[in-house]
């Protein structure tokens, strides 16, 4: 019998909780899972290999509002569990007035604290994100300053430190912060997947794609299967600290994924540079992300369409928050001086490719690989 007995994974629909499902039922790490999310699994879009996970005796599914009491509740009833996975916050968008991100984010974080305090959880990951460091180009450690430069990131902090206090009132409670970078992979939506679909865009238009900036800027990266098996080996490790980055070895860059956009879809790109960039940021990034984004969402539509597509959650939307010159530079090493090994320490072409044939196979992707 696996040592771990029974985990909660809360949120454990979206992009990162179905790849730790389906890594805790491939690998046997423990004798049952309980998902708990406001979406149905087959509402969710998931690929072939997530749904055969899912289906597992080892599943429990329960549907429910984590925003709402009684959800909560209904998730930690009927026995006890001792691991808890807070991934609630994955998949939640950016562009939300504060009051959203203070009741999906925030209270969210806090009932499910309280609840597994009062449960007798042993362990509780929280999903957080590096967007909480202040921006430079140089890379982020744990103790590293704490500037928030995205709404989420603002109250994605508050809940890190809601959940901390807690742990500190509570001995026998132990709290651990996973920050990660831009995390990408089989189910991506909202990391890399606006930037695929843009080339794919300008594949179709027959265009030169551009992003604002330069090629130097930051944008660290994270293969969702790392994430997964980071948020396992912190659960089940003596004694972690109580915050870890996660970040590959690739210290990505804008020019680095583009040249890996190049290598898939045999496009040409390139950048505004500062000077025009910071002309377009004093005109208003908000005005410039619109007008970007149904530039496109047109071509995307048509791809879509010619290739028989009626429903993806696919977007090549780009929050105005992330067009800013922030960078995402993140040292995610602390975590190896534990026992933990990257598996996917590089982004490159084929591991991008790889995230698109899964969407082509699901039809979510027009196939024009």
């Amino acid at each position: 019998m696996p040592e771990v007995d029974a985990v909660l994974i809360l949120g454990g629909c979206g992009f990162i909780g179905r790849n730790l499902v389906t890594l805790l039922v491939e690998k046997g790490l423990c004798g049952h899972i309980r998902v708990v999310d406001k979406v149905m699994p087959v509402m969710a879009f998931m690929a072939p290999v997530h749904k055969a996970a899912f289906d597992s005796d080892l599943v429990e599914f329960k549907q429910g509002d984590l925003s709402r009491q009684q959800a909560v509740d209904k998730a930690f009833e009927g026995r006890a569990f001792d691991l808890v996975f807070n991934l609630t916050y994955d998949g939640i968008p950016y562009g939300q007035a504060d009051e959203v991100y203070e009741q999906r984010i925030v209270a969210v974080s806090t009932k499910l604290g309280e609840a597994a305090v009062k449960a007798g959880v042993r362990r509780f990951i929280e999903l957080s994100t590096a967007q909480v460091y202040e921006p430079s180009d140089k890379p982020s450690t744990e103790a590293s300053k704490l500037k928030p430069w995205t709404k989420q990131a603002i109250f994605k902090l508050k809940a890190e430190e809601t959940l901390v206090g807690l742990s500190r009132r509570n001995p026998g409670f132990s709290v651990v912060v996973l920050r990660t970078a831009c995390v990408y992979g089989p189910g991506d939506m909202q990391g890399l997947s606006p930037r695929i679909i843009c080339a794919a865009a300008y594949k179709h238009l027959n265009e030169k794609m551009r992003f604002l900036w330069d090629a130097g800027l930051r944008l660290h990266t994270v293969h969702v299967s790392d994430v997964c098996g980071a948020m396992w080996h912190v659960a089940v490790i003596s004694k972690p600290a109580a915050t870890y980055n996660l970040a590959d070895c690739s210290a990505s860059t804008q020019g680095t994924i583009n040249t890996a956009l190049e290598g898939i879809f045999r496009i040409q790109t390139g950048f505004a540079g500062s000077i025009a960039s910071n002309g377009i940021k004093l005109a208003g990034l908000k005005s410039f992300s619109e007008h970007a984004n149904e530039k496109h969402m047109v071509p995307w539509g048509e791809m879509c369409k010619a290739a028989g597509i009626l429903n993806t959650p696919l977007t090549a939307h780009i929050d105005a928050e992330l067009l800013a010159h922030n960078h995402l530079a993140l040292d995610g090493t602390a975590i190896t001086k534990t026992g933990f090994q990257y598996a996917v320490p590089h982004l490159s072409s084929e591991t991008l490719r790889h995230q698109v044939e899964l969407f082509i196979q699901q039809k979510l992707f027009p196939p024009i690989l």
